[in-house]
């Protein structure tokens, strides 16, 4: 009941501000996230004096023993000195287990799981906040190593220091209290031991620091290129390209080798001249209780006490040089976690920001400029348009014209550089990210699903929704022809079986169809459909397309298709050149027009408007960068 109720003293999802940025100090981030259980450090700290107090004592108990064996009567000793010998039994077989006990109760039940599962859900959270070009400019098993590792390595940073070093300063003030109370020169050498192995943990630190930071960083990139192969295996397959995929992990491998023998010749020479500082101060101290002993200035038993005292002292100093090397291990692993998570927000809520009201769906761009990175054309300039409550607008254009980039405009994926955007009169700029995404639903050409259930992927769009909320929508996208066919490895089948990572157990046109229940489920305001449809062949896509008007009725819609022939009936079109409008109307009055628009209607080859057609009408290449990093990420 009581160890119950101590490991619920700190809860690692207890409320914080998840929007503020971590110092860039190692001192500093570590400060960060200590801060919350101060209170449960400064317990175990006091626990461990206790404890290191009573273990040093112990030395000094065996000095009064041996002399009390030495010198007292045998016959009487036990009357004479009856009360000692009692409180002595007492401190061994009741204080010093009860300071054991809680010193391991503090540390394992209140302190260690506890405080890195904290700092995990603290870095984890704050991270989620970066922007989307911060994760696509990063390998995504690099970033989550050191989401993972952080917390332990913070953790024991601080429990390292009051349980290891902590024990060493208590066992060295009480070896030289006891030496000086005997002699000057009996303490002398431990103080010259003490300074000595100061100066040599001073040489070692920063460079152990530095190179276990070289080491993380390594480690990391290790992580970073067998998760990139992992996630990718279908293109390393498809591309027969084993021999450069196994090339790259050797050479991280090979990196990773090298910077851990670089930090463990340090760790030799500096374990050698340990070695010998030990011996000299083993010797010395023999030497000086030698000579006390011999001129009857100390008693056997503070002789034995003393040189016990030393050899504990030694045994620790080599303990506590690696534990050293290992807290500067854990000093490497914060830096380069550090100096991933802490980095501002590229996109940041507005101050005070007030939940997006949609009230009818009305979407205006008004002067609009875009580019990507410093340097760059501009590729939105000056764009303005209007989308009326209800009305179901196409974007058409080449690849490179702006259109993806306009969708993730209106999502705030990027931050504009000139102008603004208004859903129902209010500045997207000026709501909250959650709030504006979660009343505009988006079917992607790219569709990627999480790792988990049928189920978990469709209720992803509103996870309040029922089991028979769930089956309606899968109905509707026709998804529920190959559900209830499903099984994974484990034996899981329809709504119950695993997707796998992105979704790789199922084909593109699933994946698609599972998409589209999500947003069907979601039933936000605004649709935008991106290639909604571009993975499904045209039997499905025929079937799906009766759901998808269904889905559209009473929305705004805003689609993109390079089939022109699938957006062709809606509202409005409105083509893209270089991200400018040259031209809008229903797909009839611009055909008539006889522009762009009609150029590439005629130039479609079964209804799909090629990457290539009017490359010299096009800004190549840009249009795909709207969801990638942008140099300043």
């Amino acid at each position: 009941m009581f160890l119950d109720w101590l490991e619920r003293r700190i809860d690692p999802f207890a409320p914080f501000d998840d929007r503020q940025m971590p110092p860039k100090t190692v001192s500093g981030f570590v400060g960060f996230y200590l801060k919350p259980i101060r209170w449960a450090l400064a317990i175990l700290f006091v626990v461990a004096v206790t404890a290191g107090t009573i273990e040093a004592s112990l030395y000094l108990l065996m000095r009064w023993f041996i002399d009390l064996m030495n010198g007292a009567d045998r016959t009487t000793v036990l009357d004479e000195h009856g009360t000692q010998i009692g409180l002595a039994l007492v401190l061994l077989l009741v204080i010093r287990p009860i300071s054991i006990w809680l010193h391991e109760v503090c540390s394992n039940q209140l302190v260690v799981p506890q405080t890195s599962s904290q700092i995990r859900w603290r870095t984890h959270l704050y991270t989620l906040g970066h922007s989307l070009s911060y994760f696509q400019s990063d390998f995504a098993g690099r970033l989550a190593n050191r989401i993972v590792q952080v917390g332990p390595a913070v953790r024991e940073l601080a429990v390292t220091f009051i349980d290891t070093l902590l024990y060493v300063a208590i066992y060295a003030i009480t070896a030289i209290g006891l030496f000086s109370s005997i002699s000057i020169w009996l303490a002398l050498p431990v103080i010259v031991w003490v300074v000595a192995y100061a100066a040599l943990t001073t040489w070692f630190v920063p460079r152990a620091r530095e190179r276990s930071h070289k080491s993380a960083e390594t480690r990391s990139t290790l992580v970073g290129r067998v998760v990139d192969s992992y996630t990718n295996i279908l293109t390393v397959k498809l591309f027969a390209r084993d021999r450069e995929e196994r090339a790259a992990v050797r050479e991280a491998i090979q990196s990773n080798t090298d910077a851990y023998l670089h930090q463990y010749r340090l760790t030799t020479l500096t374990t050698t001249l340990l070695g010998v500082l030990n011996s000299v101060l083993l010797v010395a101290t023999a030497t000086v209780c030698l000579m006390l002993w011999r001129a009857n200035a100390m008693t056997t038993g503070e002789a034995a006490a003393g040189l016990a005292l030393v050899m504990r002292l030694l045994a620790m100093s080599g303990w506590v040089m690696q534990t050293v090397r290992g807290v500067f291990e854990n000093v490497g692993v914060i830096q380069e976690s550090m100096h991933t998570v802490s980095r501002p927000h590229a996109l940041v809520d507005a101050p005070n920001a007030g939940t997006l009201q949609v009230t009818g769906g009305d979407i205006r761009f008004e002067g609009v400029d875009f580019h990507y990175g410093r340097g760059d054309a501009s590729i939105i300039e000056n764009l303005s348009f209007q989308i009326r409550p209800g009305e179901k607008v196409g974007l058409v254009g080449v690849s490179g014209a702006g259109k993806t980039t306009i969708t993730a405009l209106l999502l705030r994926l990027h931050d504009l550089e000139g102008g603004r955007i208004l859903i129902d009169g209010q500045d997207i700029a000026t709501v909250p990210q959650d709030s504006l995404r979660g009343a505009i639903a988006m079917v992607t050409q790219d569709t990627s699903l999480l790792h988990r259930s049928i189920r978990d992927n469709i209720a992803y769009g509103n996870p309040e929704a029922s089991q028979a909320e769930i089956e309606h929508a899968a109905r509707l996208a026709q998804a529920d022809t190959f559900i209830g066919d499903l099984v994974d490895h484990k034996g899981r089948r329809g709504y119950d079986a695993q997707v796998g990572e992105r979704g790789v157990k199922l084909s593109g046109g699933q994946r698609q169809r599972i998409a589209i229940a999500r947003v069907i489920l979601k039933d936000a305001p605004i649709l935008i459909l991106d290639e909604a449809t571009s993975a499904l062949d045209s039997e499905v896509e025929a079937a799906i397309q009766e759901s998808l008007d269904t889905l559209m009725q009473g929305k705004t819609v805003l689609a993109i298709a390079h089939r022109l022939s699938t957006i062709a009936a809606l509202d409005r079109l409105i083509v893209i050149d270089q991200g400018r409008i040259v031209e809008e109307g229903s797909h009839a009055e611009l055909i008539q027009g006889g522009g762009l628009y009609a150029r590439l209607w005629q130039r479609q080859s079964g209804g799909f408007l090629g990457d290539g057609v009017l490359q010299d009408e096009a800004a190549p290449g840009r249009d795909e960068r709207a969801l990638r990093a942008t140099p300043a990420e």
